[in-house]
């Protein structure tokens, strides 16, 4: 079954929403998304945007604050970019209808003078926009409404993307061949439904899918982010980058009945403790900034409190602060956490760490464009420069905004420069010799053991001899997947356990090139920075045959 269209969007969080919405009115949009649309990190996202608007803060402290945050890493004309862009994108979100707190309800709301400006670990001011404790899900509540009443936007929910299709590609038994200078005109996507295969081509595609968490055990992320994009885009022939700075987010709930909920940064911006099972606050041990240290310190200080104290969490503790600013300014933590007991108003939350972005992915240049024609990518699938080794709180959906901006504009031209060019016939999806699968245990228990491999082996604090052991073990892994991925037929549970093992493989595969401590990466037989050797990007391009 194929399917022709101009753009082919993958997948539908504040990314692809946007830039869907921007190319709409140029040509036809497929927008595939692998679950329900809402299904997204973005809809998950508590804390806000980072954006300057007080009367004391400045494009300049904004940009000082992301590139110390990134460790040497940024790359600064991209930062300033973002940053400058900032507001612009923030107004145009409110004359959407997204509903961002205001100080002032009597105020001009489209002006942006009188947002209510949250703060959070790394800013040096109060520059968080944030609607309650649930930005995200009223951003993507907003873009998604518009996105279903757009006329030239068809979204398909319940198609997992399974790979790119190139001008060269050629599918064979096992192996798929491309160069560097390919074109990319769409995808294969799997119909979960009705597991067929379908083909979709596009002029122009764009790889939103998100991040990677789920090849951690524990993770902040919804069950979605396998980095099916950052997979698909390194096995067609992109450039990937910096995968070894993954973000441990500090303070996931800790409960034996919640799964991946987070408790926002904001929490600690608005004068949250951490304090550890005596009572004891400790992160003045460890950075002069206290428990608004950057996000790799705050995480690396409650690690090292667990392995010393031997406890299963420390805790956040807000409870001294009014109570009515905190249901006021945290309602959705606040009846989460009633659900499970506790009452942050009255007593510390437990908490741990847990794998939350990736502050690495595809290499793309200021208008989201990879290094294969005519394929793009934003948000957090792509590596854009402004992370650097490690990403400022709520400079993620900013850069998704910023992105979703310049990408379309560059690939509206594109489409225009590519209209009447005629591409080949894709290749048809091949079943030959594929057979149902009767033993999805394979696909389980490998899945199992990645992310319990990757969570002890390749975490918060790695070795050399860790790593070495993880890569051992996933290259093992990688055989049993290839082999099992060619005899059968494909289900979505196995083109996610082929996407996590690819990631996996890349993410130890760049952890062991960087001989040195930087920003989110820790390796204790390295424990000093190296600005001579090693303050550079990490790169990684697959080599191909032909």
């Amino acid at each position: 079954m194929d399917y022709q269209t101009d753009f082919l969007i993958i997948g539908s969080g504040i990314a692809g929403l946007s830039f869907a919405l921007r190319v709409a009115e140029h040509g036809d949009v497929a927008l595939i998304t692998k679950k329900e649309a809402m299904e997204s990190n973005t809809n998950k996202a508590q804390g806000g945007i980072a954006s300057v608007f007080g009367e004391v803060d400045s494009f300049d402290l904004h940009i000082q604050d992301t590139l110390a945050a990134g460790d040497g890493i940024c790359h600064r004309d991209i930062v300033e970019m973002v940053v400058r862009e900032g507001p612009a994108r923030i107004e145009e979100l409110m004359r959407l209808g997204v509903g961002f707190n205001i100080a002032d309800l009597h105020s001009d709301i489209h002006t942006g003078a009188n947002l209510e400006l949250g703060r959070e670990g790394g800013h040096s001011q109060n520059r968080i926009v944030h609607a309650s404790d649930m930005t995200g899900k009223e951003v993507e509540r907003v873009l998604l409404k518009r996105v279903r009443n757009h006329p030239r936007i068809t979204l398909y929910e319940n198609h997992i993307a399974i790979d790119l299709i190139t001008y060269s590609t050629r599918m064979k038994r096992g192996m798929m061949i491309a160069t560097h200078e390919d074109s990319c005109c769409g995808a294969y996507v799997l119909d979960r439904k009705t597991r067929q295969v379908k083909t979709f081509s596009s002029r122009i595609t764009l790889l939103a899918t998100g991040g990677a968490g789920k090849v951690y055990l524990y993770t902040s992320n919804p069950d979605i982010a396998t980095g099916d994009g950052i997979a698909m885009g390194y096995r067609a022939g992109t450039t990937v980058a910096n995968l070894e700075f993954v973000q441990f987010h500090p303070t996931c709930l800790y409960h034996p009945d919640a799964k991946n909920f987070l408790i926002s940064e904001a929490v600690r911006g608005e004068g949250a403790i951490l304090i550890n099972a005596a009572g004891e606050a400790f992160m003045q041990k460890y950075d002069p900034q206290k428990d608004l240290a950057c996000r790799d310190v705050v995480a690396r200080a409650i690690d090292s409190e667990l392995k010393e104290s031997g406890d299963e969490s420390v805790f956040l503790d807000i409870s001294h602060k009014d109570p009515e600013m905190i249901t006021h300014r945290f309602p959705n933590l606040h009846r989460k956490c009633l659900e499970f007991g506790i009452d942050m108003t009255r007593e510390p939350i437990p908490v741990v760490p847990a794998a939350h972005y990736m502050c690495g992915g595809v290499v793309t240049d200021n208008c989201g464009r990879t290094d294969i024609n005519r394929l793009y990518a934003i948000g957090e699938t792509a590596c854009t420069g402004l992370h650097g080794a490690n990403r400022l709180a709520s400079n993620s959906l900013l850069e998704a905004l910023v992105y979703a901006e310049t990408a379309s504009r560059q690939a509206i031209q594109d489409l225009e420069a590519n209209r009447t060019h005629q591409d080949p016939a894709s290749p048809p999806w091949d079943f030959v010799g594929t057979t149902d699968s009767d033993e999805r245990i394979v696909v389980s228990h490998n899945w199992d053991e990645i992310r319990r491999l990757m969570w002890n082996y390749v975490g918060i604090v790695r070795s050399d001899k860790r790593l070495i052991r993880a890569e051992r073990r996933i290259q093992n892994i990688q055989a049993e997947i290839k082999e099992y991925y060619w005899d059968f037929k494909v289900t979505a549970n196995l083109i996610e356990l082929r996407n996590i093992a690819m990631v996996a493989e890349l993410i130890v595969q760049s952890a062991l090139h960087r001989k040195e401590s930087r920003g989110l990466h820790y390796n204790i037989g390295y424990p000093q920075k190296n600005d001579a050797r090693w303050q550079k990007d990490t790169i990684l391009r697959r080599s191909f045959v032909g």
